[in-house]
């Protein structure tokens, strides 16, 4: 009787998978041939593998001969099963910082070259700025966006503004946008005055995994209260970064001591 692992075999995919492991633990790329050699095949029935590969952005050339693995498969992790879990688990921190601040708030990631909310609080009283969950949010002028690109590390920070030139008209960040982000960086959160909103003040920090990579930003769109007991902007901020570091917390990020 034919084993199943070979009766449901799918030579192509496999080729495709094999490249890509491959690739994943080689620094600097590889050649054609050098693929080749260390899977035990030859040249030739690479070729059209790696031209998919490419063109569908999960493989870049480098210096015209040699192929390395992109951070196309970074972008589609991150609404992967522990992104979607991170938002049933923030949404009774999420509750507890908007009933505290009186203050709506989101949660979001980067996905496919755009910013998008995947889950949101709304205020408790009457006032207050909500975005619909499944929102798609500027990567430069928001406060989460801003977030996501400060804490990425270099390559991932070059993928998203890949990513998003292919998805979104915008143009390359700017040189006061990319010093900005090192100050946010140094200060470990965004405050910055709506670019969408008059009179709101985007707050943002961000969520970290367990290897210190941000994962998502959790954003809140402050508006004064004049309320009785509302707490004011730095109090709010100061409710915010608790939470973003409650929710990193749980998803196995351990802050260095100081």
């Amino acid at each position: 009787m034919e084993d199943d692992d070979e009766r449901y075999r799918a030579p192509a995919l496999d080729k495709g998978l094999d490249i890509l492991e491959l690739l994943a633990g080689i620094d600097g790329g590889l050649t054609q041939t050098e693929i080749a050699k260390s899977l035990g095949r030859t040249p030739n029935e690479f070729y059209r593998m790696l031209d998919r590969l490419v063109r569908r952005g999960y493989v870049t050339r480098l210096d015209g001969d040699r192929y390395s693995l992109t951070l196309k498969l970074f972008g589609l992790a991150q609404l992967h099963a522990p992104v979607r879990r991170l938002a049933s688990y923030a949404t009774p921190l999420m509750r507890e910082l908007a009933q505290k601040s009186k203050q709506a708030n989101q949660l979001s990631v980067f996905d496919r070259g755009s910013v998008v909310v995947i889950a949101q609080q709304e205020a408790p009283d009457y006032w207050g700025i909500s975005i619909r969950i499944g929102s798609h949010i500027s990567l430069y002028n928001t406060g989460s966006g801003h977030i996501l690109l400060a804490f990425s590390s270099p390559e991932e920070r070059k993928f998203m503004i890949a990513e998003n030139s292919r998805s979104v008209e915008e143009a390359e960040p700017s040189a006061d946008l990319l010093a900005r982000l090192d100050l946010i960086r140094a200060r470990g959160y965004e405050i910055m005055t709506s670019m969408q909103t008059a009179g709101v003040h985007n707050l943002s920090a961000p969520v970290r995994g367990a290897d210190g990579r941000v994962i998502a930003a959790l954003t809140c769109p402050y508006i004064t209260l004049l309320t009785p007991n509302a707490p004011d902007i730095s109090q709010t901020i100061t409710l915010l970064m608790e939470t973003a570091n409650q929710l990193s917390a749980l998803a196995g990020f351990e802050k260095a001591e100081e």
